[in-house]
């Protein structure tokens, strides 16, 4: 087994690898640059190729062309990291699967998804499983307690929660910038939070225009991204994001520009927006079914604002907005890890709930995400209960559990009302 770090952070995607691992011929993981792809996948792999190893592309990309067979050769699980650099490889991985027996020979890594090409002629169904890795959550940081576990909250049993946090809103304010990223951890905060800006550069210099080789103007992508990061969490439409970007001198744009620097800023996985759920309910509200608007960490959107835990600590509203971005991604590591996706609901009237961890045996949680306070809980609890006693339970399963997800707080707890107050500092799988 190969060791790429001298000191290996246990992360919830070892044991969703292993498990696709045994089930399928080949495991495809995707996600951000700098995410921990490929030292996740070094862990399991036999034996490794690097497609973009400097002193080997040119020939890695030469065999890809006429002797493929070359570069599948190896102890499996075979690992093919960036390969996305010679599209054809997928078939050629696919064909390979069909025609060896048993599970688990290799592992693909990328950082961002091909554009469409005639190098890829089958889907890999059945041949492939996907792993969609995103940066580190609290509980894989060591910033959680992990006293409550998410988990456990869907076995059916109504549990007491209990546990302590140990993150203040000083701690809480530097963890939303530091952000997720693997080399940020055992660095001083200095260096830990510079971290996020080096990602924002490559992102906004090169990476937005490498994607596809079509070439982006970097200040544009800067722009874009600050808009984006001051609309996180909500559904502000492409017309509404054009309109903050024109009164911020981004003149010139066009609704099909930003829409397509928001595609492939979504093509390299900075962008990751989250889809509205449509529950049955006993009213006839009618639903709003736009997406969400978030950064797959909220350093990211610090970063676009050039914000430091100072200024966070300063103007708690936009505090609250970035703990949002921090807690979803917290959530959407949780739920994959239970085969799950994370949603939000909003309606007409006005009732909002702002995550749903919806199971693929129809379980689910409602959960509403707020910086700390009592005032806060209580709006998020009426929020939640509201919605829960309009759901149709007769259609569809009621709620698993509802809960308020606090940035801040000393414990665990359960309200009178039934409703979870959990800081994000217990939270795990």
């Amino acid at each position: 087994m190969i060791l790429a770090m001298s000191v290996y952070k246990s992360r919830i995607a070892d044991q969703m690898l292993a498990a696709r691992l045994r089930r399928k011929g080949a495991v495809l993981i995707e996600g951000p640059k700098w995410c921990g792809k490929t030292t996740t996948a070094e862990q399991q792999a036999a034996s490794v190729l690097y497609m973009a190893d400097p002193m080997r592309k040119q020939q890695n990309l030469q065999a890809a062309k006429i002797n493929v067979q070359q570069l599948l050769a190896g102890d499996t699980p075979r690992l093919i990291d960036e390969w996305q650099i010679a599209p054809s490889l997928w078939d050629s991985v696919r064909f390979e699967v069909d025609h060896r027996k048993g599970w688990g020979h290799f592992i693909l890594t990328g950082s961002s998804v091909p554009p469409s090409t005639d190098e890829i002629f089958h889907s890999g169904t059945g041949r492939f499983a996907k792993l969609k890795m995103r940066t580190m959550s609290l509980f894989e940081s060591g910033d959680s307690t992990g006293t409550v576990s998410l988990s456990e909250l869907f076995d059916g049993e109504r549990k007491p929660v209990s546990g302590n946090s140990h993150i203040d809103i000083n701690r809480l304010a530097y963890l939303i910038c530091r952000g997720g990223w693997p080399g940020a951890l055992d660095m001083d905060e200095t260096d830990s939070l510079a971290q996020a800006f080096d990602y924002y550069d490559v992102v906004c210099d090169s990476d937005i225009s490498r994607v596809d080789d079509v070439q982006r103007d970097p200040q544009r992508v800067r722009l874009l991204m600050r808009s984006y990061a001051r609309h996180q969490g909500t559904t502000a439409t492409i017309g509404t994001i054009l309109e903050d970007l024109k009164a911020n001198e981004a003149s010139g744009l066009s609704d099909n520009t930003v829409y397509d620097y928001i595609k492939a800023l979504k093509k390299i996985f900075v962008i990751e927006d989250m889809p509205a759920w449509n529950p049955n309910l006993r009213s006839k509200t009618a639903i709003r079914t736009s997406d969400n608007h978030y950064f797959i960490d909220s350093s990211i959107a610090t970063t676009a604002l050039g914000a430091s835990p100072n200024d966070l600590l300063n103007d708690l509203e936009t505090m609250g907005l970035m703990f949002e971005t921090l807690a979803v991604r917290d959530l959407r590591v949780y739920a994959d890890a239970l085969d799950g996706q994370v949603y939000h609901y909003r309606d007409k009237k006005g009732l909002e709930c702002d995550a749903v961890v919806h199971l693929r045996n129809g379980s689910y949680g409602l959960i509403e995400i707020k910086l700390g306070g009592d005032t806060l809980i209580d709006e998020g609890a009426k929020s939640l209960t509201t919605l829960a006693a309009d759901i149709d339970t007769i259609r569809m399963k009621s709620p698993s559990f509802l809960m308020v997800l606090t940035g801040i707080g000393d414990f665990s707890y359960q309200r009178d009302d039934g409703v979870y107050v959990v800081p994000v500092g217990c939270l795990r799988d």
